[in-house]
């Protein structure tokens, strides 16, 4: 079986959207009044860390499946 595109797309965005949270969190609010006062950085940081998560899930599930000889069902 090969690699599963799976797993470095939810790593690729968990990581991303990670480091997106932390800027959030720390970055000056005065950045954020072009934005009406949202902290853009922190909600699409959560987003991509919610994204990767659920690649990370179906990529084990893949891999679960795989080693328990089912056959993956599509979404």
């Amino acid at each position: 079986m090969g690699l599963d595109l799976r797993l470095p797309i939810g790593w690729l965005f968990s990581i991303i959207g990670a480091l997106l949270v932390l800027y959030g969190l720390v970055s000056n609010k005065a950045i954020y009044a072009h934005s009406l006062g949202i902290n853009i950085n922190l909600w699409w940081g959560l987003v991509l860390i919610i994204f990767g998560g659920i690649m990370l899930f179906l990529a084990h599930r893949a891999s679960r499946a795989a080693v328990n000889g089912e056959r993956e069902v599509g979404l």
